[in-house]
């Protein structure tokens, strides 16, 4: 890593799930960035997802080390080939997150995290409350913002409804979920288009990568 992480004290905002704002450095924000443009590249490149209900997802999104689609993992990305693979790097970033988050010697720490999730969110773009359940390990997801300020909901395991949380992430910033809010459910109702720190390599929108552990055999 090319830079110290760092940042402000962890948040508290659920039994397992912890906010950490800051914790990339500009120098470390804008080489991730750089890093997504080039994955962005891979196989496939960004694609926005048809759910199964017929709609179009608002993001635009490319995976690593597993191919995502709703709901469920492959190795292949449909009519691009085998999917890009994960880097190690980010499963590093991980492991350190999760030490930022939970402090000693955390959950997880030890677990084999094999894929990333990258999506794009330009101006009009958000995430509906959904959970991350297709994922076979119970083990923390980890998640990274650059670029634009956004609305991050964060609620509870039952139900997309309250009792929810809004959290404003900004670039840099960490959020960790797993234990008890592993599956809580999720989303990103709005995001502050031109708030994004040009320093950090993106001029607008804002990308989010999530780190998680499928717990799958490779292969």
């Amino acid at each position: 890593m090319s830079e110290p992480l760092f940042g402000s004290a962890p948040v508290t905002i659920a039994p397992g799930a912890v906010h950490v704002p800051g914790w990339l450095g500009i120098t470390a924000q804008r080489d991730l960035v750089e890093r997504c443009r080039e994955w962005a590249r891979g196989p496939g490149g960004m694609r926005q997802h048809r759910t199964p209900r017929g709609g179009t997802m608002s993001v635009r999104m490319i995976a690593l080390g597993w191919h995502w689609e709703p709901y469920r993992y492959s190795r292949e990305v449909p009519g691009a080939g085998p999917v890009a693979p994960f880097p190690q790097h980010l499963g590093d970033l991980a492991r350190a997150g999760l030490r930022a988050a939970y402090g000693g010697e955390p959950p997880g720490e030890s677990a084999d995290y094999d894929v990333a999730l990258i999506n794009f969110y330009d101006a009009d773009a958000k995430m509906g409350m959904h959970q991350d359940r297709e994922e076979l390990a119970d083990v923390p997801v980890v998640s990274l913002s650059l670029g634009d300020t956004c609305v991050f909901r964060f609620g509870n395991t039952e139900t997309r409804g309250r009792p929810y949380t809004d959290v404003e992430l900004r670039s840099g910033d960490l959020f960790v979920f797993g234990g008890p809010a592993r599956r809580a459910y999720h989303g990103v109702p709005r995001t502050s288009p031109g708030s994004a720190d040009p320093a950090c390599g993106l001029t607008s929108g804002r990308l989010n990568i999530t780190i998680r552990a499928t717990g799958m055999a490779p292969g």
